[in-house]
């Protein structure tokens, strides 16, 4: 695994992670979305198979990129409305704790 990969959760930080997420309400819209992608991906390898020209298949992977950017967004929505929101009104510390975790995840998003 390389240093740049996040690392698996242990047991006690997703038992800490348990119960309804952010993103519960809109599961399936962004398994819908998530399917989709999986979809274009598999497209894109076809076309690779294919010996599809360069920026035809270029142009496919900014699609899908564009897709999981939107996907990635709304779940930091969902995190900062729901998890951060929930965490500082059990306490300030629970929340600047939340807020740490979604600007980590944040600036995954934007290294990626």
């Amino acid at each position: 695994m390389s240093t740049d990969e996040p690392t698996p959760p242990t047991a006690d930080e997703h038992d800490a992670h348990a119960g309804p997420h952010g993103y519960t309400s809109a599961k399936d819209e962004y398994l819908r979305r998530l399917r989709r992608v999986e979809g274009q991906v598999r497209g894109i390898a076809r076309m690779v198979e294919e010996d599809v020209y360069c920026i035809d298949v270029l142009t496919q992977v900014a699609a899908v990129t564009k897709a999981l950017q939107a996907v990635s967004i709304g779940l930091v929505e969902d995190h900062l409305g729901h998890c951060v929101v929930d965490a500082a009104r059990r306490s300030p510390e629970d929340g600047a704790e939340k807020v740490r975790e979604a600007s980590a995840a944040i600036a995954r998003l934007v290294r990626s």
